[in-house]
């Protein structure tokens, strides 16, 4: 078989998917009809090339810009909605959702607009599909720390269908340990944690991200090979990164495929996996991402299997279903 038919087979779980960069230029524009809201672009094929931006920081401007479309409940479970069919599309079983509340709270669109919307689309494609999905709630970093307390306030309502906290947005300049006590708060209140470092940012970051914040998961995580003695206590401890491939060269973390380094950490033994960020913004969704490194690195089978059995391994599904579902990875024929 095939690798690009063996990704296609293979169940999968997605842990890194930012829910607002799933947002389609088809979506965008047709939603800015119906709100009469002026985009900067004068049709969809603008807003397709508007998506070649040059770092971060010019990626956060467009992605801010396009959230501005989202209204309304029907807007919140259409976005959601389109990712799931793209899940059933690809194989994805599992998926853990990261939204960003204060993108809507700032524009005065509150839980009570964005959470039944997201939850219904949810509840639908588990009837449908039998897909499972999770949402983590994520803090920008470069909002203040009280604007996050602020957040997980808010959210009170919705502590039952949140299964974790993240922290998201501009790295550079915004360490981990700027938000130290509301993830203490959030750990308290019995949420997973989790958190991007590793990314812009230096290994230092990664470093603040499990020592002060507690976290379950580090979110990308890539430049932990700056540091050795890192590497050597994320083997021990198998915290796992949720690398994102094409977002990588997209934002220039890498300047070509063939330089990641995520094979490298995965025969050095940490808990890798391969996840698609900002789908729409990056240019590709999960299988894109699994194929990118086929074309540009030496992956193998056994590699997609490993990956794979890692991404249900570092889910926060229960015990007994992520041993399910790894078995019937193990089991497939190459």
């Amino acid at each position: 078989m095939s690798l690009s038919s063996f990704i296609k087979n293979i169940p999968k779980t997605e842990l890194h998917l930012h829910i607002e960069g799933s947002l389609t230029p088809e979506l965008m524009w047709r939603l800015a009809e119906k709100h009469s809201v002026t985009l900067p672009y004068d049709s969809v094929e603008e807003i397709a090339a508007a998506y070649n931006f040059k770092d971060l920081q010019s990626f956060l401007d467009l992605y801010y810009a396009g959230a501005g479309v989202l209204k309304d409940e029907e807007d919140f479970f259409a976005l959601m909605w389109a990712y799931l069919e793209k899940c059933h599309e690809q194989n994805i079983v599992h998926t853990e959702i990261m939204f960003d509340p204060q993108t809507h709270t700032e524009r005065g669109i509150g839980f009570d607009v964005f959470m039944p919307g997201f939850l219904k689309a949810m509840q639908k494609a588990k009837s449908e599909f039998g897909i499972s999905s999770y949402l983590i709630m994520s803090f920008l970093r470069h909002l203040s720390q009280d604007s996050a307390f602020e957040t997980l306030a808010s959210a009170a309502p919705y502590y039952k269908d949140i299964k974790a906290v993240g922290l998201d947005s501009s790295e550079l300049g915004h360490p981990p340990s700027k938000f130290e006590q509301v993830f203490n708060k959030a750990k308290s209140l019995g949420f997973k944690i989790v958190a991007h470092a590793g990314e812009e940012g230096p290994a230092d970051y990664i470093w603040e991200a499990i020592k002060l914040l507690d976290v379950d998961r580090i979110d990308h995580g890539v430049r932990c090979q700056e540091d050795e003695s890192l590497m050597a206590y994320l083997k021990e401890k198998q915290i796992p990164l949720t690398v994102c491939p094409l977002s990588n060269l997209k934002l220039c973390v890498i300047d070509d495929m063939k330089q990641h380094n995520i094979l490298a950490l995965l025969r050095y033994g940490l808990m890798v996996t391969v996840n698609s960020d900002d789908p729409t913004y990056f240019g590709g969704f999960l299988n894109e991402n699994y194929d990118a490194l086929c074309t540009s690195l030496p992956v193998t089978h056994d590699d997609i299997k490993a990956l794979a059995k890692n991404s249900f391994t570092a889910s926060f599904l229960p015990e007994e279903e992520k041993r399910t579902f790894i078995q019937k990875i193990e089991d497939l024929v190459i």
